[in-house]
C-alpha cells in the first residue's frame, strides 16, 4: 500500500497493486457517508483500467443507496460542469492525470462541481481511513444512468466566452492531440463549432498513450513536429483528463503549459466584463501577475492545487485565476481546470489580435521558470527551509505550502509533492541561467542534510 497516494482531493496508485477494486469501493464508501443527499456522477478518462474501475464505483455507491449518473468517458472539467447541471451531491473523476499507463485515481467533487476543499477532502480522507462506508439495506439501493451528452452543457459554456462568430470566419488550422484521452470527444466538436480546420491525433479514448502523458517538450516532440509538417497555426495538447494545455505553435516550437495561462490572462483583461482580480499559485509563472499590474488589477497567490486557487478565487470575487500546469481557471465555466476554456480562449486571442501564437506569445513579460526535484524524506525539509531562509536574508520568506523565497525579481518554492514521494524545486527569474541557479543550490544545501 505504499504507493497509494493519498489526498484532500482522492487518491492515486497502480492498479492491481496498490490501488485494487476493494481500495476504490472502500474509499467511495466513505465519501457517500459524507455527501448531502442526491446524485452523484462518475466519469472516468480513456484508461483501461477506468472500466473496471467504473464498474466498481458505482456498485459501491449504489450499494450506499446512491443514484449515479454514469457520464463514462469525460474530461475533468466537463464532470464538473455536470454535477452542477444535473444538481448532483458530488462526483467520482477516475483518472491518474498524467501518471503512466499502470496508474489510476479517483477525483473527488463536491456538490459545487469543483474538486473537494481541503476540510472536507480530509474528513473524507478519514472516514476511508477509519473504515466508515455508507451502506444501505437492499430495499434502498442506488441505480445507474446512463448520460446521453455529458459534453453539451459544457461546451455552450465555452463557447459563451468567446467571438465565435469572429473565431470561425478566421478558419484557423489547428492540430488537436488528445493522446487517447478524455480530450477527444469535446475537443473535437468544440473545434468544429469555432470553424476550425482541425488535424485529430490520439482522440480514440483507450488510454494507449502513443506518448508519455504529461504535455512536457520532451514528450511531445513528435507532436510538435506534426504540427509543423501539416501547416497549423497552433498545436493543442491535452493530458490524458483534459485540464491541463500545452501549445506549439507554427513553427513546431513547444511554447508550453505556463504560457496557456498567461495568454487567457491577457484575453481577460482586454474586456471589462472580466478584468479584475486574478488568482494563481505559488509555483506558477510572474508572467500572468505583471499582466495583471499591467491592467492595474490586483494578483493574489495562493497554495499550491487547484482547490486552494479555486477557495482564494471565491474568496476575492476573482475574475479569473489558474495553474501554471496548463490549467485556466474562467469563473463562467467552472472552478475548475480547463483545456478546452484555453483552447477557445487562446483561438479568441489570436483572431482578436490578427497576431500568431508565437507573435502573442513572445509578446508576454519575460520571465524564465525552472523546475528539478528530488527525492527525499519529508522529514528533512525544516531543515532544509531553516537553512535556506538564513542563507537568503534579502528574500521574502512564506510558509504554509513549502518554502517560498520572494524577491522583486524572482522567486524560489521548495515543497513537498502532493502526488509523488518528491520534492519539487521552482524558480523564476529573469534569466534561464538564474532561474536554474536558485534550484541548483537549493538542491545542493538539500543533498548536504540529507
Amino acid at each position: 500500500m505504499s504507493d497509494l497516494i493519498i489526498s484532500v482531493s482522492g487518491l492515486r496508485g497502480i492498479v492491481g497493486e496498490s490501488l485494487t477494486p476493494d481500495v476504490a469501493v472502500r474509499f467511495v464508501g466513505a465519501y457517500a457517508s459524507k455527501l448531502p443527499a442526491g446524485p452523484i456522477v462518475v466519469g472516468r478518462d480513456g484508461r483501461s483500467s477506468g472500466i473496471m474501475l467504473k464498474q466498481a464505483i458505482i456498485a459501491a455507491l449504489t450499494a450506499c443507496g446512491r443514484d449515479c449518473i454514469d457520464a463514462d468517458v469525460a474530461a475533468t472539467p466537463t464532470v464538473g460542469v455536470l454535477v452542477r447541471q444535473r444538481n448532483a451531491a458530488g462526483a467520482v473523476q477516475i483518472s491518474a492525470s498524467h501518471n503512466p499507463p499502470p496508474y489510476n485515481g479517483i477525483k473527488l467533487f463536491g456538490p459545487d462541481g469543483r474538486v473537494l476543499d481541503a476540510v472536507t477532502g480530509g474528513s473524507i480522507r478519514d472516514a476511508y481511513l477509519a473504515g466508515e462506508a455508507a451502506w444501505c439495506s437492499f430495499d434502498k439501493i442506488g441505480s445507474a444512468t446512463p448520460e446521453s451528452d455529458p459534453h453539451a452543457d459544457h461546451l455552450d459554456m465555452v463557447l459563451a466566452t468567446v467571438d465565435v462568430d469572429a473565431i470561425v470566419k478566421a478558419k484557423h488550422r489547428v492540430l488537436l492531440d488528445s493522446n487517447h484521452g478524455a480530450g477527444g470527444l469535446l475537443g473535437k466538436r468544440l473545434l468544429a463549432a469555432l470553424g476550425c480546420d482541425a488535424v485529430i491525433v490520439g482522440d480514440t479514448p483507450d488510454g494507449n498513450f502513443a506518448h508519455v502523458p504529461e504535455p512536457t517538450a520532451d514528450n511531445l516532440t513528435g507532436i510538435a513536429e506534426q504540427v509543423r509538417q501539416h501547416g497549423c497555426s497552433v498545436g493543442f495538447c491535452q493530458d490524458p483528463d483534459a485540464d491541463r494545455l500545452a501549445l506549439v505553435d507554427a513553427n513546431g516550437r513547444y511554447i508550453g503549459e505556463e504560457y496557456t495561462l498567461a495568454l487567457c490572462v491577457k484575453l481577460a483583461m482586454q474586456h471589462e466584463a472580466t478584468r479584475g482580480a486574478i488568482v494563481i499559485n505559488g509555483a506558477t509563472s510572474g508572467m500572468s501577475e505583471r499582466l495583471a499590474a499591467d491592467a492595474g488589477v490586483e494578483a493574489f497567490r495562493s497554495s499550491v492545487g487547484e482547490a486552494n486557487v479555486a477557495d482564494m478565487m471565491i474568496a476575492k470575487h476573482a475574475k479569473y485565476g489558474g495553474e501554471g500546469n496548463g490549467g485556466p481557471i474562467d469563473p463562467r465555466v467552472g472552478y475548475v481546470r480547463d483545456s478546452f476554456v484555453g483552447m477557445a480562449q487562446v483561438l479568441d486571442l489570436m483572431t482578436a489580435t490578427g497576431q500568431s501564437l508565437a507573435e502573442l506569445a513572445d509578446g508576454l513579460p519575460k520571465l524564465h521558470i525552472h523546475k528539478s526535484k528530488a527525492e527525499v524524506s519529508a522529514d528533512k525539509l525544516p531543515r532544509l527551509f531553516e537553512t535556506l531562509v538564513a542563507s537568503h536574508p534579502d528574500a521574502s520568506a512564506s510558509t504554509g505550502d513549502g518554502l517560498r523565497l520572494a524577491w522583486a525579481d524572482k522567486w524560489l518554492l521548495v515543497r513537498g509533492s502532493n502526488t509523488e514521494p518528491i520534492v519539487r524545486l521552482i524558480a523564476e527569474a529573469e534569466s534561464e541561467t538564474e532561474a536554474r541557479s536558485l534550484c541548483d543550490n537549493a538542491a545542493a544545501k538539500l543533498a548536504e542534510i540529507a
